[in-house]
């Protein structure tokens, strides 16, 4: 059986995974209402965040599928996916046309030498434009310095919802055979005699864990027969070389995994029984064979500390507390998880590198469930010195919001150092184009949604690394500190609201320290949100009316980590995310040089 190994790309929200879901329904290989999205954190956020591998069968041949994430933070499972396919879909929508994360996949693709097929998805949508879409991947190709070859792209016309697909847009169509058709047709066979008779070269590019087997690796075969139950030797690009026995080998149909005597070059294969493998290293069967080519991705840009919930509540709710299970879960993590970096330095405390605030902001909620308990600092970017000047990284911020909403948006990007490359008005929307340094947009988008009234779209992309912007200007807001231990009540609560946003409701357990709320004229301020009305034995008209309570705000983990100060920690328990401050007390915050 021929094998085909392609990969599908795209900004998020432009209906990969949709797509995906559609092509193994159509060709048998799933039942109706099974989604690749299974992880709980990308059915509720509704995107992809981990790449994931299936597989279906069309006409005699095997066609692995690699469903990727679209969120630029999460860019590193995208570039370790793509040196083991050998085409890409690229997902296109045809009203938003390409968007940042299109350019970072597309320019990942084309470094390596593939040859992209493009899917114009969501023909169906009012404010589609096919022509003036096309136009624009077009350019975007030129711009990324693609071959004649890759210029010369095939166009699929699709309403992935629907499972459409067109060769031409005035084609009928009630099917996705078209697509499969063009794959059959354009994407080189990963598989052939002369391959298998080469020596054994298998690369992992994935892990998975399973709780009887151990940890597995994911491995496209490049070359050579991979036999179940062999010995085999493990290398890596710095000439470390371990033998081991592989115990069990699956191959993918559909989403499941299936057990296989042995795989062929060309597929795609899950491995057990060496529980040292790791993400990039070569598995041959002969020492003499060489490794391949190690897999790299992009530096992280931000980091934060991570280190033990030291909190009057700490211990209530989470069943993993200490400093050595944090540091072994963060050890797990690396293991799987290749754009994140972890500096163990510091035992009482564990630096995080990553690649954006959802990248650090979806670990730490992914502890939180597995009942983890920690305490989180402020994000940072990193600085680096390169010839002796500081640089940091800068990002392309792709905006579109309604007209009346711009001039706010460009007043505060102007402040935080962003500067405007591009603009452009359609239909009542602004689409703005911005650079700027990815300090700038620590904390923005709250912000953003607030000045948007949410009918704003914010998406970045990292740019790399340039000279140091100075200083930023950044809406303070203050913090309503507890000054006192107890429940919160009402009669507080109400004076409380007058002066800011509100993080907590009645009856609300707080601790001195903890943060309750902000203040918006950006001073601190301690509070007592556990005093109550002083009671006498007189009564006045009008003196007992009954209190109104505003709802108070959510705070969630992203917003915290958008609006905590640099005094500022975020306690973390599988129950609740709080704000609180560095130092408890008032006179520990002074002695610190705090502002209160």
């Amino acid at each position: 059986m021929e094998i085909r190994n392609i990969a599908i790309i795209a900004h998020v929200d432009h209906g990969k995974t949709t797509l995906t879901d559609e092509i193994l329904k159509q060709t048998g290989m799933v039942q109706e209402g099974v989604s690749m999205d299974s992880n709980d954190l990308e059915r509720e956020r509704g995107i992809t965040i981990y790449a994931k591998n299936t597989s279906c069968i069309y006409r005699d041949t095997k066609i692995n599928i690699l469903d990727t994430p679209g969120h630029a933070d999460f860019g590193s499972e995208v570039e370790r996916v793509l040196r083991s396919i050998d085409s890409v879909l690229l997902v296109v929508d045809a009203a938003e046309g390409p968007m940042p994360q299109t350019k970072f996949v597309l320019k990942k693709s084309l470094e390596l030498g593939l040859r992209p097929i493009l899917v114009l998805n969501k023909i169906d949508k009012p404010a589609a434009d096919v022509e003036k879409s096309q136009e624009q991947v077009y350019e975007l190709f030129l711009d990324l310095g693609a071959t004649d070859e890759q210029l010369d792209f095939e166009t699929v016309y699709a309403i992935g919802r629907d499972g459409i697909a067109k060769k031409e847009m005035t084609d009928d169509s009630d099917n996705l055979t078209p697509l499969l058709d063009l794959i059959l047709e354009k994407v080189d066979p990963a598989s052939g005699e002369d391959l298998k008779s080469k020596p054994l070269q298998a690369q992992v590019f994935n892990l998975a864990y399973d709780n009887f087997l151990g940890r597995m690796g994911v491995a496209r075969i490049y070359n050579g027969i991979l036999p179940a139950a062999s010995q085999v030797v493990v290398k890596n690009n710095e000439n470390k070389i371990y033998k081991g026995k592989l115990t069990k080998l699956f191959s993918f149909e559909g989403m499941e995994k299936v057990e296989s005597k042995e795989a062929v070059a060309g597929d795609i294969v899950m491995i057990a029984g060496i529980p040292e493998i790791f993400i990039g290293e070569t598995i041959v069967l002969g020492e003499a064979t060489e490794p391949l080519p190690a897999i790299s991705v992009d530096e992280p840009t931000i980091g934060l500390y991570m280190f033990v919930n030291d909190s009057p509540f700490a211990g209530r709710e989470g069943k993993y507390l200490t400093s050595r299970q944090i540091r072994e879960r963060l050890e797990k993590e690396l293991e799987i998880n290749v754009g994140l970096q972890v500096d163990f330095s510091d035992d009482s405390r564990y630096q995080v590198f990553g690649r954006g605030e959802m990248h650090l902001a979806v670990l730490i909620e992914n502890m939180r469930r597995e009942g983890y308990e920690l305490a989180v600092s402020q994000p940072e970017v990193i600085i680096k010195e390169i010839d002796g000047a500081r640089q940091e990284p800068f990002e392309e911020v792709t905006i579109f919001v309604p007209e009346e909403f711009s001039g706010s948006v460009i007043e505060k990007l102007g402040k935080r150092k962003g500067i405007m490359m591009h603009m452009e008005q359609e239909n009542g929307q602004t689409k703005m184009i911005f650079e700027m340094p990815t300090r700038g947009l620590l904390g923005y988008r709250n912000e953003f949604i607030v000045d948007t009234k949410g009918e704003g779209i914010l998406t970045t992309l990292v740019i790399g690394f340039r000279p140091y912007a100075g200083e930023i200007q950044k809406t303070e807001r203050g913090s309503m500190i507890s000054m006192a231990t107890g429940k919160a009540l009402g009669f507080s609560i109400a004076n409380m609201q007058e002066r800011g946003t509100l993080y907590i409701e009645q009856n609300q357990e707080v601790y001195e320290g903890m943060v309750v709320g902000n203040t918006s004229k950006g001073e601190d301020m301690v509070v007592n949100p556990t005093k109550g009305k002083q009671l006498t034995n007189m009564r006045a008209s009008g003196s007992d009316g009954t209190v109104k309570l505003t709802p108070p705000m959510e705070v969630t983990l992203e917003k915290a980590l958008g609006m905590m100060r640099s005094d500022e920690y975020i306690e973390v328990t599988p129950e609740v995310v709080r704000l609180r401050k560095a130092h408890l007390t008032e006179s520990a915050r002074k002695r610190a040089g705090s502002k209160v």
